[in-house]
């Protein structure tokens, strides 16, 4: 009995010296720093978003088919009845949470990059506007963080605008990524969409839409701007129709955030590309990103790289209900102009070297 006690007591004295060893060498080892700390948090606010972006309609779809097949069926028809009755709430206007455009991840988001909003003229609340937002990128994430978040600060540089920004309509046909677009300020883009915010909204609107679209982000990489704008000119009829200012945007760096596999026209890869773009309004870029682990690992998050989005001058525009399409052409070229001069006004200021063009498609 005696030797079972003293085996037990040399167990027990050895388990404290355990414990207290461990306890010296936790309290010995170099806690995070409050930059390691802010990195970590800026790269979760990135996972996050790209996540929500690429899974949670579809996996939000899953999840109620899979409760269909299950006791938890009447949460599936109960949305279900919902997404049928809040159908078009999309094309008039959405539904903002402003608490949600102020959530503090998006401060964190911000940083990672850093994300940066450049005014050079005012913008009246009593006009409405178009803005064309250029590049687009593989993401568009300038264009998110300063018109759908508040952490760049538009509503105190530009007091008394709302900003939306347009995506494709088929985002809003998912459920739960939905509502999660339509609570920034997202709205599809489509004509129906952006006439409601221009007429049936008041003023004080601010539409951007990415121009280029799919077609463009095929030819997203660093170091080339091209931009697919020659024969866009649908923005500019919306703008004559409802008198709203055109309003061009640029953000450099866009292009530096992620490495595309770009092949060459006429490649039969690249007519793949444009055939599933063409079908589905989206086009399947062969890119990547940095990983979770550090900068020099490979996966699907965008690298840390500026981005500088700088809101050029306002084109004024009359209301003409029906445009010719001399009067198109005409306010598009004075478009391109203020475009192709915010660019050169800016280049050098924000990464680029004076011999840089920007190439029109």
């Amino acid at each position: 009995m005696k030797t079972i006690i003293a085996a037990c007591s040399q167990n027990l004295s050895g388990s404290r010296a355990s414990v207290q060893t461990a306890l010296r060498t936790l309290l010995t080892a170099p806690w995070p720093s409050q930059r390691d700390v802010r990195s970590w948090l800026q790269l979760l606010s990135v996972l996050q978003w790209v996540l929500s972006f690429l899974l949670l309609g579809t996996v939000s779809l899953l999840l109620l088919i899979y409760l269909v097949f299950t006791s938890f069926w009447p949460i599936s028809a109960l949305y279900l009845a919902w997404f049928i009755f809040d159908w078009d709430t999309p094309e008039k206007g959405g539904r903002r949470l402003p608490c949600l455009r102020r959530w503090p991840v998006w401060r964190h988001f911000r940083d990672y990059f850093p994300v940066k909003l450049v005014k050079t003229h005012d913008l009246s609340p009593s006009h409405n506007y178009i803005i064309g937002s250029h590049p687009h990128g593989i993401l568009c994430v300038g264009a998110f963080c300063n018109f759908i978040t508040g952490s760049t600060g538009f509503g105190e540089m530009f007091p008394g605008i709302r900003p939306f920004l347009t995506t494709l309509a088929g985002n809003f046909r998912l459920p739960v990524f939905r509502e999660y677009l339509m609570s920034g300020g997202l709205c599809p883009v489509t004509r129906r969409a952006i006439g409601y915010l221009l007429s049936k909204n008041g003023t004080g609107n601010a539409v951007a839409i990415v121009i280029g679209g799919a077609a463009e982000s095929l030819s997203c990489r660093p170091g080339v701007t091209t931009l697919i704008l020659k024969n866009r000119k649908g923005f500019v009829r919306m703008a004559l129709q409802h008198g709203a200012y055109l309003v061009p945007s640029f953000s450099f760096g866009e292009n530096d955030l992620f490495r595309q596999v770009v092949f060459e026209e006429g490649s039969w890869m690249r007519s793949i590309q444009q055939r599933f773009q063409k079908m589905m309004g989206f086009a399947p870029c062969v890119f990547y990103g940095r990983g979770l682990t550090s900068v020099r690992s490979r996966g699907f998050l965008p690298y840390p790289r500026p981005i500088t989005t700088v809101v050029g001058e306002p084109v004024a525009v009359p209301k003409i209900e029906d445009p010719s399409r001399e009067t198109v052409d005409m306010y598009h070229e004075m478009y391109v102009r203020s475009l192709l001069k915010l660019f050169n006004e800016n280049k050098t200021k924000y990464g680029l070297s004076e011999t840089d063009e920007l190439h029109i498609l």
